[in-house]
């Protein structure tokens, strides 16, 4: 998942609350450069991903810029439906303290290619607020069974927040085959991508 140039984040933070004081290192080989931004919605054309850190993540995606830039919102907050509520808008959401820096690039990365990143605790929060919600479940196993058992494979790793990459490394696969069927399974479940793909495998959208 390498990219010809290092990536320009914009991080709108408060003040010394940002946890990765020495995030991208000198060595990271996917993030170049971040730049801090004043307001969610001041990211420029020439940023390649938006990260905005919350403390009051309710107002999350009230602060999600209206631009094509993907963005991936850092809180200290595990509030299941503020989480889904992210997650639909189409933003990533890390918790605070559930991810390494490596992770943050890797999600920084994704984003640039339509991947929305969970940390494992935001994945499990949102899988947990599918078990919670009413839902067809006749409907679902419909659903379901519309792919072939290597695409529910890979619909299960991919609910789980793993990209095409590591979805490839998990069922040694090369990520070409991956984003092939990624692209199939999409066609059957009638949805855009990832976020879609993921809200309508869990029962959101089903």
């Amino acid at each position: 998942m390498r990219t010809s140039r290092k990536l320009t984040v914009a991080l709108a933070c408060a003040e010394d609350a940002w946890p990765h004081p020495d995030w991208p290192a000198p060595d990271d080989p996917y993030v170049g450069r971040v730049v801090p931004l004043t307001e969610p919605q001041g990211a420029h054309e020439e940023t390649d991903v938006v990260v905005l850190y919350l403390e009051a993540p309710s107002t999350a995606v009230r602060e999600l810029p209206a631009t094509d830039i993907p963005v991936i919102v850092i809180s200290p907050c595990r509030d299941t439906e503020v989480i889904v509520e992210v997650f639909r808008a189409g933003a990533g959401y890390l918790i605070e303290g559930d991810y390494c820096t490596c992770f943050l690039s890797s999600a920084v990365v994704g984003a640039t290619v339509g991947h929305t990143y969970l940390s494992p605790a935001a994945c499990a929060a949102l899988q947990e607020g599918a078990r919670r919600m009413p839902t067809d479940g006749e409907a679902l196993k419909r659903l379901r069974k519309l792919l072939s058992p290597r695409e529910r494979q890979i619909m299960e790793l991919l609910s789980t927040g793993l990209g095409a990459q590591e979805i490839g490394l998990r069922l040694q696969l090369s990520e070409k085959t991956v984003r092939n069927n990624l692209s199939n399974l999409y066609a059957k479940l009638e949805v855009r991508g990832s976020t879609e793909a993921v809200l309508t495998w869990l029962g959101f959208r089903a």
